[in-house]
Order: structure tokens, then sequence, then C-alpha cells
């Protein structure tokens, strides 16, 4: 399931615009074309604190204003985090994050916990913490077997 998926149905389940949502999901993190993505840890380096907005000003120059002004928007919006759809967006992302932990120490890597912990203490929707709660209590790969007719 993509972002923009957990997006739309974070945002449906929260009485928030999943189309909304979904938009802000495609444009949230555009910048990284540019500054790439900056891990939780470098960032205590001072990497990766370019201003979002100076970043997507300098990616729409040269585009029709209407769309500049469109992606601009959507990604002060998305930064902003007071939309519910911003909100919903940012729990999506979240979620991303930390299913990609789980799926890691599904494969070995121990200190994937730590990268699950932190995801999940940023979530703010009830729709995510419970989306995360049936996550956490399910093998990731319980859907390929189902899939297969296989018992787990």
């Amino acid at each position: 399931m993509s972002l923009l998926h957990k997006a739309s149905i974070i945002a449906k389940l929260e009485g928030a615009d999943p189309a909304r949502a979904a938009f802000l999901a495609v444009w949230h993190d555009s910048q990284e074309t540019r500054t790439g993505d900056v891990n939780h840890l470098a960032k205590k380096y001072g990497a990766g604190e370019a201003d979002p907005a100076v970043v997507t000003a300098d990616q729409v120059a040269g585009m029709p204003e209407a769309l500049a002004s469109t992606v601009r928007e959507l990604i002060g919006e998305y930064e902003a985090r007071e939309s519910p759809e911003a909100i919903c967006t940012r729990d999506a992302d979240k979620l991303e994050c930390m299913l990609q932990g789980v799926e890691y120490k599904a494969q070995g890597y121990r200190h994937a916990q730590r990268w699950i912990d932190n995801s999940r203490g940023r979530l703010v929707t009830k729709t995510a913490n419970e989306l995360t709660d049936q996550l956490l209590a399910t093998d990731p790969l319980d859907w390929l077997r189902s899939t297969l007719g296989e018992s787990s």
C-alpha cells in the first residue's frame, strides 16, 4: 500500500478530506529531490536544515504561476501540520517509516526496534495508532502466507 493510500485511508477514517490528503502525500517530500532524505541522526549534526519553502521556491521557479502557487501552498500546508489532511498525511508518512522498521526487524536487523518506537511515538491520529496496534500484533509475512493458502 502506497503512502497515498495510507494518507487517504487515515484521512477518511479521521473525517478529513481523503483526496486532499492524497494530494499532499504526492508533494510532501518534493524537496528531497534537491536535499536528499536526511535521516534523524544526520539532523543532529545540522544536515537537512534547508527551509522547505526556500527549496520549493527554487523548484517551482519557471513553472506557470498557477502550478507554482499550488505546489507552494501544498508544501506550506504540509509543513505547518495544522490542517486535518496535513496531520493525516504526516501520520501516513510516519506509519510508512515504521513499516520499514518492522520489515527490517523481521529480516533480522536487531536495531530496528528503536526505529519502530521512534516512528510510532510521532503518530498523532487515533486511526494511525489503531492501525499500528494491528500491524504490530501481526507477523509481517502473514498476508503472504494467507494469500498462498499456507498456515502460519
